[in-house]
């Protein structure tokens, strides 16, 4: 479980496809505070450490990860929201994150306003996920509050510490994302969908 609050941003130093599977090689400030077998979010995406080589480590995401997130888009020296699970009794200062992400969208406008960020996300609205006005989202990783919901579109506004401490630095319009919608949500509207 995670909070969407990132923690570095790390960079992808090697992309090695075996078959259906990416191993992934990040470079990343917290390295050497990882160990083999642990939960990592890699821009909102849960992957296990399979291996730690120095100031760098690696994970490996199946065919169906890479189908359904934008890490098959990776490129080697592109940078990456990072995130380690959450620990038992730590504060969930975002919200709570599965890193599973649901699906991925497209920033379809990024707008200044007077020192903070709007960016506007275009889904699919065939997959059934909604968003609520001032409701949870989770954009690449990055906890954040939904703005002017719509059917298949949503803005977040980004403020410049955000900004700055995640790959929201380096989105520009067109670029695919990763969406985790909220949990909660997703459970009420299950419910719901089952009475009817």
């Amino acid at each position: 479980m995670f909070t969407g609050i990132i923690e570095d941003l790390g960079t992808i130093e090697k992309l090695n496809r075996d078959g259906g599977n990416l191993h992934i090689t990040v470079h990343t400030a917290i390295t050497n505070e990882l160990k083999i077998d642990q939960s990592v979010a890699h821009n909102g995406v849960c992957l296990t450490v399979v291996g730690i080589t120095g100031d760098t480590y690696t994970v490996t995401a199946i065919q169906e990860t890479l189908d359904k997130t934008n890490l098959g888009l990776l490129k080697e020296k592109e940078c990456v929201n990072i995130e380690r699970a959450m620990k038992l009794g730590d504060r969930l200062d975002g919200h709570i994150v599965q890193g599973h992400v649901d699906q991925t969208a497209t920033c379809i406008e990024i707008k200044e306003n007077e020192g903070s960020w709007v960016f506007t996300f275009e889904y699919d609205k065939d997959l059934n996920n909604i968003t609520i006005e001032k409701g949870s989202i989770t954009v690449n990783g990055v906890s954040l509050t939904v703005v002017n919901s719509q059917l298949n579109r949503f803005s977040v506004a980004i403020i410049p510490y955000t900004f700055n401490h995640t790959t929201f630095k380096t989105l520009n319009v067109g670029d695919t994302i990763n969406l985790e919608f909220d949990v909660i949500g997703k459970y009420v509207k299950r419910l719901n969908d089952l009475r009817h």
